[in-house]
């Protein structure tokens, strides 16, 4: 499990909430509930973290999946 060092742990925070994130797993999760009453969520790939807001992260995978190599 790759884990983020205490030192960018303590400076990291929410995008959306501005709290401070915890590490759970492979996960970063805010201490502070969002609108909606929920613990936002990110993952951590290849030790660095995701830190982007649930609906730009779904936007930004659906861009890459899309994306096709037109070389002819």
């Amino acid at each position: 499990m790759p884990k983020v060092s205490p030192e960018l742990l303590s400076i990291l925070r929410c995008p959306v909430t501005g709290s401070p994130l915890v590490q759970e797993g492979e996960e970063l999760v805010s201490t502070a509930e969002d609108s909606n009453g929920a613990k936002l969520r990110y993952a951590i790939e290849d030790g660095i973290p995701l830190l982007l807001p649930p609906e730009l992260l779904a936007a930004a995978n659906a861009a890459t999946s899309g994306q096709h190599d037109s070389k002819a």
